[in-house]
């Protein structure tokens, strides 16, 4: 059974910074492409940024400049490292990996951890 599981969320300040994980469990073969997704209250979920197997980027010019987004394939990981968080960034933050497992390739969502930012 392969899940996601996602940490790092909270309340900071606007101005502040988080930095959200994502460990992939389970029997893994191969992790590909892995981003963070995002969802606020009565919006549709999102791309925020993403990362291929061999390190290259991608961010939505919202947050370009601010968030990065890195992986450690070792641990199967992925982190995005929030600054500069500003009053329209709160919402809960999921993370997606396409993989293949024993069961074949699919795709994979976290539970999500909720971002607030908030003086």
């Amino acid at each position: 059974q392969v899940q996601l599981v996602e940490s790092g969320g909270g309340l900071v300040q606007p101005g502040g910074s988080l930095r959200l994980s994502c460990a992939a469990s389970g029997s893994i073969f191969s992790i590909y492409a892995m981003a963070w997704y995002r969802q606020a209250p009565g919006k549709q979920r999102e791309l925020v940024a993403g990362i291929t197997s061999s390190g290259r980027t991608n961010y939505v010019d919202p947050v370009k400049g601010r968030f990065t987004i890195s992986r450690d394939n070792a641990k199967n990981t992925v982190y995005l490292q929030m600054n500069s968080l500003k009053p329209e960034d709160p919402a809960v933050y999921y993370c997606n990996a396409d993989l293949s497992s024993q069961t074949g390739p699919s795709n994979y969502w976290g539970q999500g951890t909720p971002v607030t930012v908030s003086s």
